[in-house]
């Protein structure tokens, strides 16, 4: 249960990776107005954006998908596995927003969902 729990929290601050890969290095960044500054920002640091807000949105489903999971009883380390997987997915998703490509960002995110949905039925 303690790789659940780590596999939980690196989840959880997924979305502060693309946060900092967003705002580092920025010219005039205002931390006392940030989501001004980050709406004015394009290319790169606008999709890191963009990147952070769509993985805030994923993660109440996988958190949810994780916690029916384990409250049926699943194969905790079977959970863990695809749980790793979304991370590695999830990751990649980051990799190819930076780099601007959208339609491959579009199948990796499918894959991501696809994971989460492994992992609900893995509780079934």
């Amino acid at each position: 249960m303690k790789t659940i729990a780590w596999l939980m929290l690196a989840a959880a601050l997924l979305p502060f990776v693309s946060t900092i890969i967003a705002k580092a290095g920025g010219k005039q960044f205002d931390n006392n107005d940030p989501r001004a500054w980050l709406a004015r920002q394009e290319g790169w640091r606008a999709r890191a954006n963009a990147a952070q807000v769509n993985t805030f949105e994923a993660l109440p489903f996988f958190f949810a998908a994780v916690l029916f999971a384990l409250y049926n009883q699943a194969p905790v380390a079977h959970v863990a596995t695809l749980m790793a997987c979304w991370l590695g997915v999830r990751l990649g998703y980051l990799a190819m927003y930076l780099a601007g490509w959208g339609a491959l960002r579009s199948l990796v995110w499918a894959i991501g969902v696809g994971f989460v949905i492994a992992i609900l039925f893995t509780g079934v």
